[in-house]
């Protein structure tokens, strides 16, 4: 009687267990929930082609201004990708752009074509598509989900967390969004040199879609403690076309 009973619990122990979403699993469940919490009237699965500008200002550790851009960037997503970022810089006009195939980088109208320094402007460009199209782009093929313990963030929010791996000599990612309402307010990033922490402090929902409005980006140390504000970000004059 004693070993049935024990084989019971055993057994019950072991179908409570796989029923249990593995953590992968639920990473993409409250990837979906916060998808439906980012689009209102339209969906990013029917983005075709996107424009808006993007503001930077870089700051040094000791506050003073690094640097400043304001860049327009152009995207298209169907049927292929292609990206085109332009900016001014010392007054001359910088343009970097992917069209399908070939990586090419104007700079006052001059064309650039070493081979190394095109290569790192199209991980450049690649980036701010990256950073534009959270949190959908994480349901991509490739990284590694999995659902993290809810954290507590240095400014006392509580929050759920997505750990994303993209492999062996990566950086590595954690997502962070609101319990309740699913909407995503940040991320921090373990590059080799430094750890960031960004946040998002609004978002811009007049084209049907809550996407990134101002940001913030704090240099961390490894207990996510702010160390300064490295860099803020203002995105704004969406022009979003649906397919």
């Amino acid at each position: 009687m004693k070993n049935n009973f024990v084989w019971c619990l055993f057994s019950i122990a072991l179908l409570i267990g796989s029923c249990t979403p593995s953590p992968e699993k639920q990473a993409r469940e409250l990837l979906q929930k916060s998808i439906l919490a980012h689009e209102k009237e339209n969906s990013y699965e029917n983005l075709a082609a996107l424009k808006f500008r993007k503001w930077t200002r870089l700051l040094k550790e000791d506050g003073s201004i690094e640097s400043e851009t304001d860049q327009l960037n152009e995207f298209r997503i169907k049927p292929y990708f292609e990206g085109k970022i332009t900016w001014i810089k010392d007054s001359l006009e910088h343009v970097s752009s992917w069209d399908g195939s070939q990586m090419k980088y104007l700079m006052g109208g001059n064309e650039v074509l070493n081979t190394d320094f095109l290569a790192q402007k199209k991980k450049d460009l690649d980036a701010a598509f990256y950073a534009f199209a959270q949190p959908w782009k994480l349901l991509d093929d490739g990284p590694k989900l999995s659902l993290q313990q809810q954290r507590i963030l240095e400014n006392g929010t509580t929050v759920d967390v997505i750990l994303v791996d993209y492999g062996p000599e990566s950086d590595t990612w954690w997502y962070y969004f609101d319990p309740i309402t699913h909407l995503m307010i940040g991320n921090e990033v373990q590059l080799k040199d430094h750890r960031s922490l960004i946040y998002n402090l609004s978002y811009d929902e007049r084209t049907g879609m809550l996407l990134h409005g101002t940001r913030e980006s704090f240099r961390v140390n490894e207990k996510g403690e702010k160390l300064f504000l490295r860099a803020e970000y203002r995105y704004y004059d969406y022009e979003l076309i649906f397919e």
